[in-house]
């Protein structure tokens, strides 16, 4: 069975065509980071507009490269949300106009849903439970993932999220956006501060057992430790170091943690931010010392994309959670109040 996925929540315009939610035929992404670099971050407005523009192309492109047409498609798989609201619109208003015109079944999807079908992409033998751990430019959540549309949030961040941390912080020093990949490259280049010197900023690991996250202390200690200093090249190398250990190493054992306490067999990984090399292989590490297993989807499907939005489509689709015409984007979404049914 052919699934066509469409990604629209953000800042890629993607689309994908997957047989039988595992098998990827085409996975086509516009970017549109060169539009936002300027801003230093996503303005909402250019995003749904290059999205209108975006669409059809891509759409028409991913059938293709697939080799397959509209009326080979089993089912139309889209994110709902939650996202941008414009960015939203355009995609499910594309998704619902060929579901209309092609008489395709609807598959309205939750973006956090499609992030664990990117796992399944990666390593489609997963058993469930798991815990998942999904850490991007908006989401930083720990979830227990009993099957598809049985989620129990186990934490989440309350602040900035992981990826929002990374892009301000590298605004504070003047590096580019996106801050991440830069973050994580500067930071591979340079050692441990030396003893009698360099940054050293706190890990928040809030109350007892918590398996919260908090960045914002973080960030504000990068400020405070950056303003009115004169940064050499070395000096931004080991403010990066030190800013990705603090937020790597909170990550790592609040994952573990939440492993263990579900004495889970298997620890998800999924967003944007787990293409950060230094996370990938801590996570490596402690997956090794403690015994569980890894999974973590190559770069490709770690990033927004339309290939993760079917795959998890797929699954729904057999489940029986369809939509009808009416269905709706919305901006909040969480994922532990999806409906089995839709």
């Amino acid at each position: 069975m052919y699934v066509l996925g469409i990604e629209t929540s953000c800042d890629e315009t993607a689309a994908a065509v997957v047989e039988d939610g595992a098998l990827v035929l085409s996975n086509i992404v516009s970017s549109q980071v060169d539009l936002h670099r300027k801003w230093g971050g996503i303005v909402p407005e250019i995003a749904s507009r290059a999205h209108m523009e975006n669409i059809m192309p891509v759409l028409n492109e991913a059938l293709s490269v697939s080799g397959k047409g509209l009326h080979d498609m089993g089912a139309i798989a889209v994110t709902i949300g939650p996202g941008l609201i414009g960015a939203l619109l355009v995609g499910v208003s594309a998704a619902k106009a060929l579901a209309y015109s092609a008489n395709i079944p609807l598959v309205g999807v939750n973006h956090i849903e499609g992030h664990m079908g990117a796992a399944l992409l990666e390593a489609s033998d997963i058993s469930m439970p798991f815990v998942m751990l999904v850490v991007s430019g908006g989401h930083t959540h720990l979830y227990y993932v009993r099957g598809f549309r049985d989620y129990e949030k186990l934490g989440q961040t309350r602040d900035d999220a992981a990826g929002e941390a990374y892009d301000k912080v590298a605004k504070l020093m003047g590096l580019p956006y996106p801050g991440g990949p830069v973050i994580d490259r500067l930071a591979g280049e340079y050692g441990h501060a030396p003893a009698n010197g360099g940054p050293k900023f706190p890990r928040a690991y809030l109350e007892a057992g918590s398996l919260d996250f908090s960045f914002s202390g973080l960030k504000t200690a990068v400020l405070n430790y950056v303003r009115g200093r004169e940064m050499s090249d070395e000096t931004v190398g080991l403010v990066c170091r030190e800013f990705q250990d603090a937020a790597v190493e909170v990550l790592v054992k609040k994952s573990v943690r939440a492993v263990k306490n579900k004495n889970a067999g298997t620890l998800v990984v999924a967003g944007g931010v787990a293409s950060n090399s230094a996370l990938r292989s801590a996570l490596l590490i402690a997956s090794r010392e403690d015994g569980f297993r890894l999974v973590i989807p190559r770069p490709e499907f770690c990033t927004d994309n339309a290939a993760m939005v079917a795959a998890s489509g797929y699954r729904l689709f057999k489940m029986g959670a369809t939509a009808g015409l009416d269905l709706n984007p919305q901006a909040n979404l969480p994922m532990e109040k999806m409906k089995a049914g839709g």
